[in-house]
């Protein structure tokens, strides 16, 4: 691990020169539990958790409480688990908070880890490093070595390196950086799990929608502008659902709350405006679109009158959105694709989602949830469970 260290910087942990003497613990460990639990006490009463509502929300997911819970979920699995030993996580540079929930669920599972995050200076990187930095210095020297968080600009060879030695890989950030890394090999026996690019909607319900208080905007930017629209789980498609009348009358209402609610709270940067406005043109060279006039360019709004796969390839960041009006969900299983990743909603519908998923036999679809909720992490995360896949099961007849 000598020349990792020489070209990488460790914002906390330690890295061992025998990684390979780094011993897996169980599911839900006392050690793991309780330093999550008070990492998540730092992070709570920290002077700049406020400011960044991802890195309090990442604090309130790490609880004792949770941790509870989530391990209950998991009753009679637990038993005959260890984790499979030195897991190596790649976290995107889209979602800042992401490398500490990749890192939560690899330490609960009862890996050691490795985390290599982006080379941007993200504020909420080093405000959970510094915590965790301050609890391993004290409490928790013994897990140096179980949770590192390293930094390097793009390196084939220090990707070589981690990947020689780990038991587990994860890596997030979309399919060229999927594809970069796995040029670097796996040992024989060790597991992988990829998060690629996604695409993701939201189906509303226009009666309800019209009916809705401003906490909807709040909630319709936490999903969306909170990362720029660049988050998997952040919607780019909306599905109107009711005649059209009630859905241009909806969306009015809708578009107006959130417009209010950007001008206190979001700033365009020219680059996207240009992004959004030649994304405009291009879908409306590929079929029939309608711009629907905005005050500014804090919202784009494209509507079209077909739906199919090929629209996920007219994504745009900053608030770009494509709308389609229907009296049905019918149309919306063309769209659906093993990309898609995130159904979220807003009326009763919940239930009506998951039977439409289900009989339809879609591909893609793996999270159905409330407007507001889409970034809200959980164990369960792109089809997979990430507490099982982490971690072995030792047969015993």
């Amino acid at each position: 691990m000598l020349k990792i260290r020489e070209q990488a910087e460790v914002l906390c942990g330690k890295l061992s020169d025998d990684c390979g003497g780094v011993s897996p613990f169980p599911l839900f460990s006392e050690e793991a539990c309780s330093f999550l639990s008070d990492l998540s006490a730092l992070l709570m009463k920290h002077p700049q958790s406020r400011i960044y509502p991802d890195v309090m929300t990442f604090g309130f997911f790490c609880r004792q409480a949770n941790l509870t819970r989530m391990k209950e979920r998991y009753a009679g699995q637990t038993a005959d688990r260890l984790g499979r030993g030195i897991s190596f996580h790649i976290a995107p540079s889209n979602v800042p908070i992401n490398f500490a929930y990749s890192m939560a669920m690899a330490l609960l599972a009862g890996n050691a880890c490795i985390v290599r995050v982006s080379s941007k200076p993200f504020p909420q990187t080093e405000i959970v490093c510094g915590c965790m930095r301050e609890l391993l210095g004290q409490k928790y020297s013994a897990l140096a070595e179980y949770v590192t968080v390293i930094r390097y600009a793009h390196s084939r060879e220090i990707n070589d390196a981690l990947s020689a030695v780990c038991d587990l890989r994860v890596i997030w950030g979309g399919d060229a950086t999927v594809a970069e890394v796995r040029k670097s090999p796996l040992p024989p026996r060790a597991s992988e799990i990829t998060f690629a690019d996604r695409f993701s909607a939201a189906v509303l319900d226009a009666k309800a929608v019209l009916s809705a208080k401003p906490s909807l905007a709040r909630d319709f930017f936490n999903d969306t502008y909170l990362y720029d629209q660049n988050a998997c789980s952040s919607p780019r498609l909306l599905y109107w659902l009711g005649d059209e009348e009630t859905c241009k009358r909806a969306g009015e209402y809708f578009w107006g709350m959130v417009h209010e609610y950007l001008l206190a709270n979001y700033k365009v940067e020219p680059v996207i405006s240009v992004d959004k406005y030649m994304a405009a043109c291009r879908l409306a060279i590929a079929q029939e679109t309608q711009v629907i006039p905005m005050p500014d360019q804090l919202i784009s709004r494209l509507r079209v009158f077909a739906l199919s796969a090929e629209l996920e390839s007219y994504r745009c960041a900053g608030g770009s959105f494509i709308e389609y009006y229907d009296t049905s969900l019918d149309a919306l299983a063309s769209v659906v694709t093993r990309r898609t990743q995130t159904l979220s909603y807003y009326g009763d519908l919940a239930e009506t989602l998951r039977r439409f998923v289900t009989e339809h036999r879609l591909s893609g679809v793996d999270r159905i949830v409330p407007v507001g909720r889409t970034a809200d992490f959980d164990a369960l995360w792109d089809g997979y469970d990430l507490i099982l896949q982490m971690s072995r099961c030792i047969a015993v007849r």
